[in-house]
């Protein structure tokens, strides 16, 4: 009801209905509401409520004719409360008689629906007791033979059946490029803005860095790769509903996409004011709440399979509390209703020291939710990377709509190692697994590879023993689902001197991908190597609430990983 008339989620009015059996299960409604009636809340927000008989099919009619017709008149919303009851009690196979007797002794003597109509229309002559009984029995023919149907196994299901293996169905075709041309054309034209706009100059001056990331040195950011593949969609013919918190300027400050003149407040969308764009760009800030606006956004991407539809958290951690959106309809849907998807999560997930709430996207769940090649689930590390996965899911809306999990950057959506040049953008293509560039120039040396997805392979990258450590191989696993296991072998394969395996993760080892990863890397490793682990210990908090522990933690676990002595902060080294 929040959203009635919110800018990003108004539809002209919704007609909401309580379908009121007055029955929980065994609960009394004493026992599960402190108002009169079950439509109470909605009085917070002025709607006019109609409550209706269902034992009434006339009334019911004329309540949903009048909220129909107040809906159109005022552009606003209304409320039907259908008051019923359960006839046979909670599931059809309960005795509801033990918890409610007098209630469904009443009910067991009174009339049902039909029979009341029934009952009605003879009385006004419509129809006669003979074709009341025709029209039963042709009703119950009609079932009979669907059960038997059922019965004897004559329904088939057509729906494939994937064991979610096959990292590349990704590429089953070819996303169609975007030249040199169309991006310096692009990020020329998100640099500019009318004559007599004037954004923050603090703003305009980060903003204007962009202008020069597109030569030989590069430097994309995160931001900048986003704006520029959006850019492309658009000119592509692909609309974008962008909604979030904050996201229009972003959680993290790096997006943008909406400047706000510091003379009037007037707003400018540079993506809405494209030459090239033949599609509409949509960005709105979200309230500050998920299970609703997360529910409207898969609703909106399953009505609009046309338009690349995205949803940002403001951390990955606050999708939490849209879990039941995610484990009800976005990964099972498919399977249980044949419903198409192609909704993008955005989740910032990485460990920065903010805490435990400001930490974790819950990885593990979304691995753990992964099946019947159901959604696709991404970490990337560079901001190329994340540019072409935002081209392919555009690209696959029409040809293989899957939901897309995308693990976003904190802390590398402005890191040097994350950044990328414009060939990366023009040449490449979405890698699933991304391997050591410097290690395969003396592949032969190397004894140890280290897999690692997100945040920690940048870390690792930058740590200071990337100097002095030639034997390992840090190769980064960037689309966790479906699993890449071919490409995976092939990177593996150009190390065969390499005896360990080593999976390294931020998150404890009960969470983040090593219980998703491991049955995995033991199916790929050969039987000359050995599978290892290194992450924070098991824990029931996804992270530590204190900023010297969390820094003691990433250490310990860095220094592992590349098989140095941990350091104290006092400069001692311990075992």
């Amino acid at each position: 009801m929040n959203l009635w008339h919110l800018p990003g989620y108004w539809v002209g009015g919704t007609i909401h209905i309580i379908v009121n059996n007055q029955l929980g299960f065994t609960t009394e409604p004493s026992d599960s509401r402190s108002t009169l009636f079950t439509s109470d809340l909605a009085k917070a927000f002025g709607l006019p409520i109609i409550h209706v008989n269902a034992d009434d099919p006339y009334a019911c009619l004329t309540a949903v004719r009048l909220a129909h017709a107040y809906r159109d008149e005022f552009d606003k919303d209304v409320l039907v409360e259908l008051i019923g009851y359960r006839r046979w009690g909670h599931n059809e196979g309960d005795e509801p008689a033990f918890t409610q007797p007098q209630l469904y002794e009443t009910i067991r003597q009174h009339p049902t629906v039909r029979e009341l109509l029934a009952q009605r229309l003879e009385r006004e002559g419509v129809v006669t007791y003979e074709d009341v009984e025709a029209m039963v029995q042709e009703a119950f023919a009609v079932l009979g033979q669907a059960k038997r149907e059922a019965d004897h196994g004559s329904h088939h299901d057509d729906l494939e059946v994937s064991g979610g293996q096959n990292g590349y169905s990704l590429v089953a075709e070819v996303v169609p490029p975007v030249t040199a041309e169309q991006l310096l054309a692009f990020n020329e034209e998100l640099l500019t803005w009318p004559k007599h706009f004037a954004p923050n100059p603090k703003l305009a001056r980060t903003l204007q860095r962009r202008a020069n990331t597109l030569g030989p040195e590069g430097g994309i950011d995160w931001g900048q790769a986003e704006a520029l593949a959006f850019a492309s969609i658009l000119a592509g013919g692909t609309p974008i509903r962008l909604t979030g918190q904050d996201c229009e300027r972003g959680t993290f400050s790096h997006r943008h996409a909406v400047l706000h003149s510091q003379a009037d407040g007037v707003s400018y969308v540079p993506l809405q004011h494209l030459a090239q764009a033949r599609a509409s760009f949509a960005i709105y800030n979200s309230p500050l709440s998920e299970t609703g606006a997360l529910g409207f956004e898969y609703g909106y991407s399953v009505h609009a399979p046309d338009c690349l539809v995205l949803w940002e958290a403001q951390f990955g951690d606050f999708a939490n509390v849209a879990q039941v959106i995610i484990d009800q309809f976005i990964a099972s849907g498919r399977a249980k209703w044949r419903q198409e998807t192609s909704l993008v999560l955005l989740l910032p997930h990485g460990y920065e020291g903010q805490g435990p709430e400001h930490s974790s996207a819950r990885l593990e769940r979304y691995l753990q939710l992964a099946a019947e090649d159901n959604w696709r689930i991404a970490n990337c590390s560079t901001a190329a990377q994340y540019f072409h996965l935002l081209r392919c899911q555009a690209f696959y809306l029409k040809h293989y709509a899957r939901p897309l999990i995308i693990m976003t950057p904190k802390s590398l959506l402005r890191h040097p190692l994350s950044t990328s040049r414009l060939q990366d953008l023009v040449e490449g293509t979405f890698q699933p697994v991304m391997d050591d560039p410097r290690s395969k120039q003396h592949a032969e040396r190397i004894r140890r590879v280290i897999l690692c997805t997100g945040k920690i392979a940048v870390d690792l990258f930058a740590h200071e023993s990337r100097t002095q450590v030639d034997d390992t191989a840090i190769v980064r696993v960037e689309l966790l689902y479906p699993f890449p296991v071919d490409a995976l072998k092939r990177v593996l394969a150009r190390y065969p001197q390499a005896r360990d395996i080593t999976w390294v993760q931020e998150e404890p080892r009960n969470m983040g991908a090593w219980s998703y990863i491991a049955p995995r890397l033991y199916d790929v490793a050969s039987r000359h190597q050995t599978v290892n682990v290194i992450s924070r210990p098991e824990h029931a908090s996804p992270a530590a609430g204190f900023w010297d522990l969390y820094a003691a933690e990433q250490e310990q676990i860095l220094a592992e990983a590349c098989g140095l002595p941990l350091r104290q902060p006092g400069g001692k080294h311990v075992r």
